[in-house]
């Protein structure tokens, strides 16, 4: 038999922002496709019209390509299955929904809300299925000719599943094993609804996979309950040995206590759970995003791809070619994984420290100028080289660099009845001199002619070096001494020795 090619997709619903959990579930998608020389496949579910929100596809497309999780065919990208929006493909599943009503595997269902409703209070838990349906309004308690009737009407109607009870259905699943679940348990799931004239989900999904070559199927846990009734779909179709396998991740959970990660977490937190930041058309509301937060795509992706998946060794910073080499779904884990948050800002950390500095320059250059700083891009470079491996964040290099852009005007209380002392002032109108005469003014002659004058004078080499710390700073803060005066040059360090003399007295 010939083996299938890989085919995936990722299939979201255009109802808000994408949840970190979605991407997750999106690269894992990718991670796979991309080591099986398959493709990815991006179709919006848009099939609850109730439920959509404008802007929603857009914000899907732009965050996973930020992330750089590359699509092969769908929407946005084209391909030879589409269309890919499932609301476009409407006549296709009407086709599918007369096959199943032909063949005695659906009826049609007439009860309004109000009869539903009714029916819940009268029976406690009450599901749809076969121990009920047959006291509901429907094509198997009604005559086909009151069914036509109703319909020719302009009755609103919907098509349920008919699921024959006490069968095991046996769903196998490449991360849980076998899993077997009763047909009792299952509802009539309704698969197509007359009012918008589109299939749920259930439905759309089967058919959709089915006639776009899916072989396997990556998603999340919550989706676990409609296995066995996607299983007994593509059972009654007839398209049992095209099934593809199943894959079902275990949930994000809360970074304390139970339960499934939420949007209020993040919010109570401190951290964001979507990708982009998100505007929510509706309300207004404005939520955070990893892209505005100061996160690198790189460092998302890594923390996320280590979020109930392991390599099966200790490595943790990996790129994307090398997640995609070392991906394997058996690593996944079947318990939920716990959000540390602050691993991702340690993945953030350990990615500004491997890009090239003249990369981290150009992503800091904006926020210089919003600071009102302008300089060249060679000494930012050289600024960013020192002192990148002390931020989780790139918005974070101002608070640590400004100072070499932008002289002090005023020095930290506690560090100066701490460094500053009685004869700092007289013993750095000294080192001025020997700065102004010293070259060349690198860093390691210029340490060591200090070193011999400071010497020479029997001086208390950290007095001084600390009393020019803070001339030079402004406080108690920056890297080696030396490496600050070569970057600010001779004329700059002797002006700030200076003021701080000056000021300080």
């Amino acid at each position: 038999m010939t083996q299938r090619k890989v085919r995936v997709r990722f299939a979201p619903s255009p109802t808000g922002a994408l949840h970190i959990g979605g991407v997750r579930t999106a690269l894992y998608n990718y991670l796979f496709a991309k080591q099986n020389g398959g493709d990815l496949i991006l179709r919006i579910e848009d099939t609850d019209s109730h439920r959509f929100v404008p802007g929603a596809e857009d914000y899907i497309i732009e965050a996973l390509t930020w992330l750089g999780i590359h699509f092969d065919e769908g929407v946005g990208f084209g391909g030879n299955y589409g269309p890919y929006r499932q609301s476009e493909r409407r006549e296709i599943y009407k086709k599918y929904v007369d096959q199943l009503l032909d063949s005695d595997h659906a009826y049609i269902a007439f009860d309004t809300p109000e009869e539903l409703d009714a029916k819940r209070k009268e029976i406690p838990n009450f599901q749809y299925d076969a121990s009920t349906r047959m006291q509901m309004r429907n094509s198997l308690t009604l005559s086909t000719e009151e069914t036509q009737a109703l319909i020719a009407s302009g009755h609103q109607y919907v098509v349920r599943v008919k699921i024959e009870p006490n069968e095991d259905i046996h769903v196998n699943d490449l991360i849980r094993g076998e899993v077997v679940i009763n047909s009792s348990i299952l509802d009539d799931k309704v698969l197509y609804k007359s009012a918008d004239q589109l299939p749920t989900y259930h439905l759309a999904n089967i058919v959709d996979d089915h006639l776009m070559e899916v072989s396997h199927v990556i998603r999340g846990e919550e989706w676990l309950p409609s296995a066995p009734l996607h299983v007994l779909l593509y059972r009654y179709f007839g398209w049992a040995d095209t099934m593809p396998q199943f894959a079902h991740l275990s949930l994000l959970l809360k970074p304390e206590g139970n339960g499934k990660l939420s949007k209020r977490d993040g919010d109570r937190l401190g951290f964001p759970v979507f990708p982009l930041e998100w505007h929510d058309p509706k309300s207004g509301e404005v939520s955070s995003g990893y892209r505005e937060s100061g996160y690198l795509p790189e460092a998302v992706v890594n923390f996320l791809a280590l979020l109930g998946w392991n390599p099966g060794n200790d490595k943790e910073v990996m790129s994307m070619d090398e997640l995609i080499q070392a991906f394997d779904l058996r690593h996944c884990s079947k318990s939920g994984a716990k959000f540390d948050y602050e691993k991702a800002k340690w993945f953030n950390h350990q990615y500004i420290q491997m890009k090239d500095n003249k990369e981290i320059a150009a992503l800091f250059m904006p926020i210089l100028e919003a600071h009102g700083v302008k300089a060249e891009p060679a000494y930012v470079e050289k600024v960013v080289g020192m002192m990148k491996d002390r931020v989780s964040f790139i918005k974070d290099l101002w608070q640590t660099t400004s100072f070499f852009f932008v002289a002090p005007t005023e020095y930290d209380e506690k560090t100066r009845k701490k460094r500053w002392k009685e004869d700092s002032a007289a013993q750095l109108t000294e080192f001025i001199e020997v700065l102004r005469e010293h070259e060349p003014f690198d860093i390691e002659s210029t340490e060591n002619a200090a070193k011999a004058w400071i010497e020479s004078k029997g001086y208390h080499l950290g007095n001084i070096m600390n009393a020019t710390r803070l001339a030079l700073v402004g406080e108690g803060k920056g890297p080696h001494i030396f490496d600050i005066t070569e970057a600010l040059g001779k004329e700059e360090s002797i002006r700030r020795i200076q003021r701080a003399i000056e000021v300080l007295k």
